[in-house]
């Protein structure tokens, strides 16, 4: 409701109009009987409600209207006129056509209504116009305005579970000042800063409010609650944000190739699987080697456990010999975003040589056998190695404990033949050690029925890698009569004889 502001002239002539009752001629003691009643001093409405002033006059006065202003003075607005009534105005009289009951209705009251109202009775002066006669104590009325329902929004773009992003509550046209704000996720209460509340033009106060959440993965099916409490309302107001409006979970992106490895000229169902992703805006393209081709999506998204969405597709591809080894990629578009992609490779089992011009292709479990054999092999000539040395190592630790000798005889020759049948001819080794630091003399005696050889060395030094070793090659030498073998130095070698008689 506006009020029209008060004719100036009219309030200017209000002083005079007292003074001119006064005069000669004019009706004093009617003035003096009238009396105007406001018996509201101060009245509380809800904005929206509908408001009561109440005005009451006895006496009688002189011609002239009676009033409604909200406020005395220069500032006054003229809430009812009588003789200007606007069929649109939101104010009617209570008591219509009464003479003493200027009562008055005023509908929808919002909080630029606050004021002090006043009921003014005016009389006609010598001009006939309307002048200030007398008013009422006065009405003040205070308008308590409701908050709005609030309005929770959030980030304009989707986050990523783990991001924190900002909600905003915001509420206004409230008066008084004083309001309660809470923030709940699920019901489960959320830190924030204090409210800002700030005033309007219209003497109403608005506020806002922020707060921090941290996503979720599975906040698909989660709710923010902003909660407000007034003293207008018997209830607090509610305002929410579901938060799938700015969650986006990427798809985690799977390939798999059956059979693998296949056989040549069979069907390979290469299938994409997207698990655990939202929303569900989703679009799959297949490549094969970075070339596009034809795919199948075996059913729409899926919606699974959390509110998050999973998402099969799939393509057959013929394994041709040319094929082998060629790259089936799936790439995913999910919600706008940059692709990802997963792959898998087309392999054939057994393939042909002339399929495989550029290199040879092994099967994964002949692969495995050829492996096996070699750690065998490996391994039992480790152990071959092994026993080798073990041998070796005690023909050398027996060959250290005692001096050798050994005779080697040779082929027989065609003479030796001949000779066998002597029994005479004998082959005769003689080892002769001296004690002594002498240098080695070797000593061969021949004769017709006997080879003989002798070696004499010097005493060897103190310990058990001192060896002496004798190899005697027979050789048939000069025959002559059978000689007895010398005999050995008795003070200074250590001698040794041996005798082989020939068959």
């Amino acid at each position: 409701m506006e009020p029209h502001p008060r004719d100036p002239g009219r309030t200017a002539w209000a002083l005079p109009c007292l003074l001119l009752l006064a005069l000669p001629g004019v009706d004093a003691q009617a003035g003096q009987d009238f009396a105007l009643q406001q018996p509201q001093a101060k009245v509380t409405v809800t904005a929206g409600d509908n408001l009561t002033l109440i005005c009451i006059t006895s006496g009688v006065a002189g011609p002239g209207p009676v009033m409604w202003l909200k406020g005395l003075g220069s500032g006054n607005k003229t809430v009812y006129d009588p003789n200007n009534r606007d069929p649109s105005s939101r104010v009617t009289e209570a008591v219509p056509g009464s003479d003493t009951n200027f009562t008055i209705h005023i509908r929808n009251v919002q909080p630029e209504d606050m004021g002090t109202y006043y009921c003014v009775k005016f009389v006609k002066n010598a001009f006939a116009a309307d002048e200030f006669f007398r008013h009422g104590s006065g009405t003040e009325v205070t308008v308590q305005a409701k908050p709005s329902t609030p309005l929770v929004s959030g980030p304009e773009q989707r986050a990523r579970p783990n991001d924190s992003v900002p909600f905003t509550c915001t509420t206004g046209g409230f008066f008084p000042d004083k309001i309660d704000v809470k923030w709940f996720k699920n019901s489960n209460p959320m830190t924030a800063k204090p409210p800002q509340v700030t005033q309007t033009r219209m003497k109403t106060y608005n506020m806002s409010s922020t707060v921090q959440v941290t996503l979720q993965k599975d906040d698909a099916h989660s709710q923010i609650t902003c909660e407000v409490s007034h003293p207008t309302l018997q209830a607090p107001l509610q305002g929410r944000f579901e938060l799938r409006g700015v969650l986006r979970v990427p798809p985690s992106v799977k390939v798999r190739a059956e059979p693998s490895p296949a056989e040549v000229n069979k069907t390979v169902a290469f299938t994409c699987l997207l698990k655990e992703f939202y929303p569900d805006k989703v679009s799959i393209s297949w490549l094969e080697n970075g070339i596009e081709i034809k795919g199948q999506n075996l059913s729409g998204p899926l919606e699974v456990s959390r509110g998050l969405f999973e998402l099969r597709s799939r393509v057959e591809v013929q394994a041709t010999e040319e094929k082998n080894g060629s790259t089936i990629t799936c790439r995913v578009v999910h919600d706008g975003q940059a692709p990802a992609n997963d792959s898998a490779v087309l392999w054939i089992s057994n393939p042909t040589l002339g399929g495989l011009s550029n290199e040879f292709q092994i099967n994964k479990d002949d692969m495995l056998i050829y492996i096996v054999v070699g750690v065998v092999c490996t391994m039992l000539a480790l152990l071959v190695a092994a026993i080798l040395y073990l041998i070796r190592t005690k023909q050398i630790k027996a060959g250290k404990s005692s001096p050798s000798a050994r005779l080697h005889e040779p082929e027989k020759s065609s003479e030796a033949t001949t000779q066998e049948s002597d029994p005479n001819n004998l082959t005769y080794a003689d080892l002769n050690f001296d004690k002594e630091r002498k240098s080695i003399r070797r000593m061969v005696e021949m004769s017709q029925q006997s080879e003989y050889a002798c070696i004499q060395s010097n005493q060897a030094p103190n310990g058990d890698d001192n060896l002496t070793y004798a190899d005697l090659d027979m050789v048939h030498l000069s025959k002559a009569p059978k000689r007895p073998a010398p005999r050995p130095e008795e003070a200074g070698s250590e001698y040794a004889s041996v005798q082989i008689t020939r068959k």
